[in-house]
């Protein structure tokens, strides 16, 4: 069968969202919102297909052209998030999305096509270090949730409400402002430069109503920041930030729990916790809520074979001589003035994918 591919427009946004929320596999982040997003606040181009059968959408193909200072251009399935693969009704149709989106990058010269899928089954092993997603499917409300739960967690939830801390889930400026305070400290500690505040402004925007922010307190000090995205049923965590002078009350406790009670009382049915190393800290953390992991598979697809690890190209870059003087790059740059780094880091973050 002949499907129609064309490019994903503005005008094609509806078209767009009402397949991803009726796709089995799509997450928060295959809105169109997410490519709007990358559009207004660092200037690139969404690249992304839609395959129609008549009027119908059966497929979509996320992707944005992610312009490089003395570099090709790259296509990525999708910057600034852990997954962005196609969605279709069968594999030809996939396939197909797929092989236009190569023959656009092949007609530029370029030859990355960062691809991040997904495997759909949970698995109880991988690799040390292997990357994967880690997923808590949610009962019906949050009192069902926290009685799921371990003594000792539901502890540490009420050690941080004991200490005296509030939470509050809402999008006006200030909430906004405490959470970028806070990511942007973090970012500087580990020496990765921060995203804009216009990104995250532009998300707010685009995701509207399917995008929330809980901010914890300490009386009227922000102390701990995250944003939650939806798609339908399911919820996902991109950002999560605690400062570090406050972690003995606990603030990440109630920062989860916070974002956790939300999303049942959404209706959520499925709460992404986001990329974590198989078996390390982060995994363990997400763990003890009950989340459980699936393989990240993420690979190039102008390449004859798929990578054989999650590594993108930056990390890549790493094993050669001139990725190795990362480490002392990092360690420069979170001694810089906060001032400094939230104004150059975001001129440079825009070139970062991941």
């Amino acid at each position: 069968m002949k499907y129609k591919i064309v490019q994903a427009s503005h005008q094609l946004e509806t078209d767009w969202d009402t397949y991803v929320e009726s796709h089995k596999y799509a997450t928060p982040y295959h809105r169109f919102a997410w490519l709007k997003s990358v559009e207004q606040a660092y200037q690139h181009n969404n690249v992304s297909l839609l395959a129609y059968d008549q009027d119908e959408v059966v497929g979509v193909l996320p992707c944005i052209k992610m312009q490089r200072p003395l570099a090709k251009s790259k296509y990525c399935s999708l910057p600034f998030c852990d997954l962005g693969y196609g969605l279709a009704d069968n594999d030809d149709i996939l396939k197909a999305l797929q092989a236009q989106a190569k023959q656009s990058l092949d007609n530029i010269g370029g030859n990355i096509f960062e691809y991040r899928d997904s495997q759909q089954d949970f698995t109880d092993s991988c690799a040390p270090g292997a990357k994967v997603r880690m997923l808590l499917p949610l009962p019906d409300t949050a009192e069902e949730l926290m009685a799921s739960f371990k003594s000792k967690l539901r502890s540490q939830v009420r050690k941080s409400e004991k200490n005296g801390l509030t939470f509050t889930i809402a999008n006006n400026q200030k909430q906004i402002n405490d959470f970028y305070n806070i990511f942007s400290i973090n970012m500087r500690k580990l020496g990765s430069p921060v995203h804009a505040k216009q990104w995250f402004e532009s998300l707010f925007k685009n995701y509207a109503d399917n995008i929330f922010l809980s901010v914890v307190y300490t009386g009227d000090i922000a102390i701990g920041a995250g944003v939650i995205i939806r798609n339908k049923y399911s919820m996902a965590i991109p950002w999560a930030s605690t400062v570090a002078d406050y972690n003995k009350l606990a603030p990440n406790m109630m920062l989860y729990w916070s974002l956790l009670k939300h999303s049942c009382d959404l209706g959520c049915k499925e709460f992404d916790f986001g990329r974590s190393s198989f078996g390390e800290g982060t995994f363990k953390f997400k763990q003890q809520w009950g989340a459980k992991a699936k393989a990240l598979s993420w690979s190039n697809l102008m390449s004859l074979q798929a990578s054989p690890s999650i590594q993108d190209e930056d990390e890549n870059q790493a094993q050669t001589s001139s990725g190795k003087i990362r480490p002392l790059v990092e360690n420069i740059w979170a001694k810089l003035p906060l001032g400094v780094t939230t104004t150059l880091g975001p001129k440079i973050r825009r070139h970062i994918s991941l």
